[in-house]
């Protein structure tokens, strides 16, 4: 009798031993591949906020350009519209420093993800508004 109590608790020792490495195993897995698709989707989102970045500073570029023409031009009209056009470029560049923000403090990527969709909007918003401008001043 003793034998047998002996031989069941040794099994169920090991059976415990194994079920607790096997758990462990998982979780760890789990911990790893979860760090790993936010290395991924964190590195891509870096990715679209340089190319925002760049993008902004091009459009910048060329709103300074027009301005000098617009101040030229002596056009009360089309040097009011251009300072609206121009919150618009400033608008774009408030949403692209809420996308680095989101990045650095780690929000969650669906988060992230809405901002860079918001500061695309409004970059493609400036760019219209630059376009209607360039049309009148020639």
């Amino acid at each position: 009798m003793f034998k047998a109590t002996s031989m069941t608790i040794s099994i169920m020792g090991v059976l415990m031993i194994v079920a607790t490495v096997a758990i462990l195993a998982y979780l760890g897995f789990q911990s790893i591949s979860s760090l790993i698709s936010t290395d991924a989707s964190s590195s891509n989102a870096n990715e679209q906020l340089a190319a925002l970045q760049s993008e902004y500073s091009s459009l910048k570029a060329q709103y300074d350009t027009v301005k000098a023409k617009v101040q030229n031009s002596g056009n009360n009209q089309l040097k009011q519209d251009y300072n609206t056009a121009e919150l618009e470029l400033i608008k774009a560049q408030s949403a692209i420093t809420d996308v680095s923000s989101a990045i650095s403090v780690g929000k969650p990527s669906d988060e992230v993800n809405e901002r860079i969709k918001t500061a695309q909007a409004q970059i493609q918003v400036a760019k219209t508004s630059l376009s209607g401008i360039k049309s009148r001043v020639g």
